[in-house]
């Protein structure tokens, strides 16, 4: 299994990526990308890993699947790259952010690195997808990784609110310490649900005044 990550993840994922399940889901992807497109490419599946080390995190927002189109995942929940269309999803969280923060606005990039940086994990319940079939690379083994890294997250650090957008991701509920983490719930920003509660959540403030209250620093939403 190959891909990027800080080192400061490595006493979590090297582990997780020897046990039995991540060597059938490297095998998985091989055979998989000898017959096709395979999102996102190879040296930007643990770009959130990349992108946020595990000593900054503070708040972990996560999604389900990558985006499945050509150029649009790059290995971070809910991102894309510089120039590329903003799905729908991304649409609607920056709508929210509008409507949240004053000094946001709707911005140029879809590519949330910024936030990223911040201690923002972006990330993805499944690691990869087959392109143009969403949901192709679910139960192969990911969901297993990344509840055990979100376990991890839960014992090892403190004050670390969870964001978690839709019902699939609420499940994810059980893996988290809520007694010393914030968990934020709502439905989910895709057009099929944003209208049934995830406008006018106020998680992105919510997460500031959080991290405020425990001394740390609050996020910069603006892109």
């Amino acid at each position: 299994m190959q891909g990027q990550y800080h080192s400061s993840w490595d006493p979590v994922l090297a582990p997780l990526l020897r046990q039995d399940y991540m060597r059938r889901l490297a095998n998985f992807l091989s055979l998989e990308r000898t017959q096709g497109l395979v999102f996102p490419p190879q040296k930007l599946v643990f770009n959130a890993f990349e992108q946020t080390p595990l000593t900054k995190v503070k708040v972990v927002i996560l999604g389900q699947d990558p985006y499945h189109d050509h150029g649009q995942a790059h290995g971070m929940a809910f991102s894309v790259p510089l120039g590329v269309k903003f799905p729908p999803s991304l649409r609607n969280i920056f709508k929210e952010l509008t409507q949240e923060v004053p000094d946001f606005h709707y911005p140029l990039s879809g590519d949330l690195s910024k936030w990223a940086r911040q201690g923002v994990l972006l990330l993805n319940a499944t690691l990869t997808v087959r392109g143009h079939q969403a949901g192709s690379h679910q139960n192969q083994g990911w969901e297993d990784f990344t509840d055990a890294v979100i376990r991890e997250i839960s014992v090892r650090l403190e004050h670390v609110v969870f964001v978690l957008w839709g019902n699939y991701a609420q499940k994810k509920i059980a893996l988290i310490d809520t007694e010393k983490h914030l968990v934020l719930k709502s439905a989910h920003p895709s057009p099929l649900s944003c209208y049934r509660g995830f406008f006018g959540c106020g998680h992105f403030l919510q997460v500031n005044r959080y991290l405020a209250s425990m001394g740390k620093e609050p996020i910069d939403w603006t892109l």
